[in-house]
């Protein structure tokens, strides 16, 4: 009934089941002076830190943060951008800063860049065809996230979706507006601008390289020496410039990095981070990388000592029951999942996470409870095709044929599949109840999805549309 699950990309396929989540989108058609395989990552314990920091310079932009989907792509090269609802983080530009501050500086250029409308302004990206593109662009990112790496990466290499990004590039005088945009903005949401310099500064060696040597970001954003001696210059002067990171701040920054290091790279994160780093995010790295590696044994060992001592953390529970679910015990899975989700109930991953282990089990009540999990994270999350898919399968294994058919139609309307949202939707109205709340759910996904003259016909006869549509 549901389409089959796709095997995530090796690069991140691990961390691409965190909280059930990790969907990847990989990138088939890589741009020719960077030939790597790109992908998106969702986490929750990610994208709430890169929240905490994003969220007071969008806010001091004058844009809801709650309209702003915040991407994390699995890359290892240094980039990131900013488009209306949307703002991109590359793994490997994470990776690459020491301190929150100095993400946060990339943050609020890039918003400086939003901000000024540079994005639509360019006559370079006009001449690519920007409606076109930003159209594909955002249907490949619905499909990846919600999990149809098929769809995705067909529709992310039609858009040329990150190789674009890259390619088309600011003017040095939109740079050094951004810059300023920029600093004004950290200073707003009471950040130091230190960071945002100090970051172009340690990559002043860029300017030097030629065209195929530099990392994308350096590309699109070039930089210049006067460039960053002017920022520099401008942020000192800032009320905030002498402000720190908090403890706390740097702390989650460290555990991110961590984070990402193992299931990124975890043979190095090995080496890394040694085992007598006693430290939090070094014994975390420490686990994830074991896990990666096919350790799961030595990795559960360290989240349980982890556990005695933070036994109110939903990211350990969640990654124990991750774990255990993938080495083929959903049984032991379940209790882990179960906490995490009672730590952190407003998190639809999660849920979804917990949902996934509750059908797996083959037990008429576990599949029960697993659907309600489902729906409830859908309420938070309307928009998670993965929840969807799920759904169709705890319903198939009920035998309820007519729900199993509109899920599906539910998850491939939610990743811009018309056709095949259309028609499981004309199939699930055969199997549900005239007129009620599924039934007429299904006739509303058939009007939207660019139905054929046959099955307006057919819903004329019904009375569900006017005779009008069909001549």
């Amino acid at each position: 009934m549901r389409p089959p699950a796709r095997s995530l990309s090796v690069k991140v396929r691990k961390l691409a089941l965190v909280g059930l989540t990790a969907l990847t989108l990989v990138q088939s058609a890589a741009p020719a002076f960077a030939q790597e395989s790109q992908s998106l990552i969702r986490d929750t314990e990610i994208e709430e830190i890169l929240h905490r920091e994003a969220d007071p310079i969008l806010t001091a932009a004058g844009i809801d943060p709650k309209n702003v989907q915040v991407l994390l792509i699995g890359s290892k090269e240094l980039n990131a951008f900013a488009a209306p609802k949307t703002m991109g983080i590359n793994t490997g530009l994470i990776l690459q800063t020491t301190t929150p501050n100095e993400l946060e500086g990339v943050i609020a250029h890039e918003v400086g860049h939003l901000a000024a409308g540079h994005s639509f302004r360019s006559g370079d990206m006009q001449a690519a065809g920007m409606k076109p593109f930003l159209l594909t662009m955002g249907l490949g990112i619905l499909a990846g996230l919600a999990g149809a790496m098929d769809a995705a990466a067909g529709l992310a290499s039609s858009a040329g979706y990150f190789g674009t990004l890259g390619a088309l590039g600011y003017s040095r005088e939109q740079e050094s507006r951004a810059d300023q945009a920029g600093a004004t903005l950290l200073e707003k949401a009471g950040k130091s601008g230190r960071g945002l310099a100090d970051f172009f500064d340690n990559f002043r060696y860029q300017e030097v390289f030629d065209e195929s040597r530099r990392y994308a970001y350096f590309r699109s954003h070039p930089l210049s020496s006067d460039r960053i001696e002017a920022l520099q210059r401008r942020v000192s002067t800032l009320s905030h410039y002498n402000d720190v990171d908090t403890p706390e701040a740097l702390a989650e920054h460290a555990v991110m990095k961590a984070k990402l290091d193992g299931f990124i790279n975890p043979q190095t994160a090995i080496v890394t981070y040694q085992e007598t780093d006693r430290s939090y995010p070094a014994r975390y790295a420490r686990a994830i990388a074991y896990y990666q590696m096919k350790e799961p044994d030595r990795a559960l060992k360290l989240i349980d000592a982890l556990l005695e001592e933070q036994p109110s953390n939903p990211y350990l529970w969640e990654l124990k029951g991750q774990i255990l679910f993938e080495y083929g015990r959903a049984k032991e899975a379940e209790a882990p999942q179960r906490r995490s989700v009672a730590l952190k109930p407003d998190a639809p991953l999660l849920r979804v996470n917990l949902g996934q282990t509750l059908i797996a089990l083959d037990d008429k009540t576990k599949i029960e409870e697993g659907v309600a999990e489902l729906k409830r994270s859908l309420v938070q999350d309307p928009e998670n095709g993965l929840a969807w898919r799920m759904l169709a399968e705890a319903y198939d294994k009920r035998g309820e044929d007519g729900l199993a058919r509109l899920a599906t139609a539910e998850y491939s309307f939610s990743i811009g599949d018309e056709v095949n949202a259309r028609i499981f939707a004309m199939r699930a109205r055969e199997r549900l109840n005239r007129n009620t709340p599924e039934w007429r759910r299904a006739t509303d996904i058939v009007l939207v999805s660019k139905p054929s003259r046959e099955d307006l016909k057919e819903l004329a006869k019904e009375g569900s549309v006017a005779s009008v549509q069909v001549r």
